[in-house]
């Protein structure tokens, strides 16, 4: 499992920009609360030696599947949530799996943690809440 800023990341595919190359396909793990992008462990190093070639070859697009072979279920069996998954579904579980720890951390008494967590459940809640807006409307 892949953790950000406490909240689990979610595995999918995804357009990377190495210098002047983008490399299309690459695994990543996204986070739902920060969106920061980390290149999935079990392909970073794949990703470092096709990007230098890349580079180096002066290549302006490239494939990540075209050079790499791996399974998808080994890269994306360690996530909690996948990208093909229903988004209303991600939010609702990221937001079960904060309150747990929110939980926790009243229970060990980290007031520090608390607040972050806090933050990051008015994140959730907003996202969820514009989720469940544009269902809605549909």
């Amino acid at each position: 499992m892949s953790f950000c800023c406490g909240a689990s990341m979610i595995g999918t595919k995804g357009t990377l920009k190495h210098y002047r190359t983008h490399i299309h396909n690459v695994p990543i793990l996204f986070c739902p609360v920060c969106h920061q992008v980390d290149i999935h462990y079990l392909a970073q190093q794949e990703y470092d030696i096709l990007a230098d070639y890349a580079h180096g070859d002066g290549a302006a697009e490239v494939d990540f599947v075209d050079y790499v072979e791996q399974e998808d279920h080994e890269l994306l069996e360690n996530c909690v949530n996948h990208e093909n998954e229903e988004p209303l579904e991600v939010v609702r579980n990221q937001i079960d799996m904060a309150l747990d720890l929110l939980a926790f951390a009243k229970q060990i008494d980290d007031k520090e943690w608390q607040l972050v967590l806090k933050k990051r459940l008015g994140i959730l809640n907003s996202r969820r809440n514009k989720l469940m807006r544009g269902r809605s409307s549909v």
